[in-house]
């Protein structure tokens, strides 16, 4: 088991990853205020370990509410189950929320505690390999809307993050692989070292060997941890860890969301922001053939397989947190482990790009 402090002042808190710590109470518990525990999970998630959280509560009034699943229900409308499910059980402000479940579950459990009294705690136990190496870990906390993804949250860190990487065994191989694009995302913004281990190791990850998960999982959050001590509201440097994300936000937007897992949009973004660093005489081809070699022995999506009218997707691409004054800023790289924020790209080289993919 390996522990991770994430330094943010009074808001720091740890994060525990290993095997088995389902089955541990104390990592749990000692982050509990109060006595009302309201576990919010999904109705894939939580036949398979709402007992045993709720088994690792027995001292405490423990409520449940198991939300539908999927990017779809990511929204205002489901948010108001949770708040609907708190009022009814008449929890309090010294309430504790816990997160059970992948990204989704934790991006809208977070929004509630940030929301309900005006702020409540909330733990994070994420179940899916996307949520425990990114979207469980920096207090980022939301919906999304018809015309933006992630468009409506607050900054709301947790308590802690409970990452027990057994709960993978249960996660299908399209949403394993999402979570993948995320790892490698920490390679090639900031860590090359780790990219160039991620080639060396993606047979083994693809067999799930599990001490090679623990190691990545961890690597992950640490990358992730670092920018976040630095940068804890995204006003400068933490936009970096949104590599890939304007051109896969837009591709979800556009379909629809669910259409491309949240991972597999991202994975396509991560090929587009590439090439555009390679059009824009930053990095060579031989580095873009790299990238989506990797992305494809991770079994992600390296293309665009449906049909986007360009206009509707760079509208959805202005709709963008990144986006300042009518300016679409972009992640781009100067090399592999090496990117940076820009708006200084030429437009003409943005346009082709896109129309290339689409």
């Amino acid at each position: 088991m390996k522990t991770l402090n994430l330094d943010l002042g009074k808001n720091s808190y740890p994060i525990y990853i290993g095997q088995d710590l389902l089955s541990q109470p104390d990592y749990l518990t000692k982050h509990i205020s109060g006595k009302q525990v309201m576990i919010v999970s999904n109705t894939t998630v939580a036949p398979l370990y709402l007992d045993k959280v709720q088994t690792l509560l027995g001292n405490y009034t423990v409520a449940c509410v198991i939300l539908p699943d999927g990017e779809a229900y990511k929204t205002l409308d489901t948010v108001n189950q949770i708040f609907t499910a708190l009022l009814e059980a008449r929890f309090d402000r010294s309430c504790t929320l816990i997160a059970l479940g992948g990204g989704v579950v934790g991006d809208m459990t977070g929004y509630a505690a940030a929301s309900y009294q005006r702020g409540v705690n909330f733990i994070q136990i994420p179940t899916t390999l996307l949520s425990q190496v990114d979207s469980s870990v920096g207090g980022k906390t939301g919906v999304n809307h018809a015309l933006g993804k992630n468009m409506i949250g607050a900054f709301h860190q947790p308590k802690c993050v409970l990452i027990d990487v057994d709960t993978l065994d249960t996660l299908d191989e399209r949403q394993y692989s999402a979570g993948l694009a995320e790892v490698i995302k920490y390679g090639l913004l900031g860590n090359a070292d780790f990219f160039v281990y991620l080639q060396k190791n993606i047979d083994n990850l693809m067999r799930r060997d599990k001490a090679l998960i623990v190691k990545i999982v961890y690597q992950s959050c640490v990358d992730k941890a670092d920018i976040v001590a630095q940068d804890e509201l995204e006003s400068g440097k933490r936009a970096l860890l949104n590599f890939g994300h304007t051109f896969g936000h837009a591709i979800e937007n556009t379909l629809g969301y669910g259409v491309y897992l949240h991972g597999e949009a991202v994975a396509v973004g991560m090929l587009m922001a590439t090439a555009l660093s390679a059009v824009e005489g930053f990095i060579s081809n031989k580095d873009i053939n790299q990238v989506k070699d990797l992305l494809q022995k991770a079994n992600l999506p390296t293309s665009i397989n449906s049909k986007i009218d360009y206009q509707n997707f760079i509208d959805a691409m202005r709709v963008d947190k990144k986006t300042i004054n009518g300016e679409v800023r972009l992640v781009l790289m100067k090399k592999i482990g090496q990117a940076f924020i820009s708006n200084a790209y030429q437009p003409q080289n943005l346009e082709q790009i896109i129309k290339d993919f689409l």
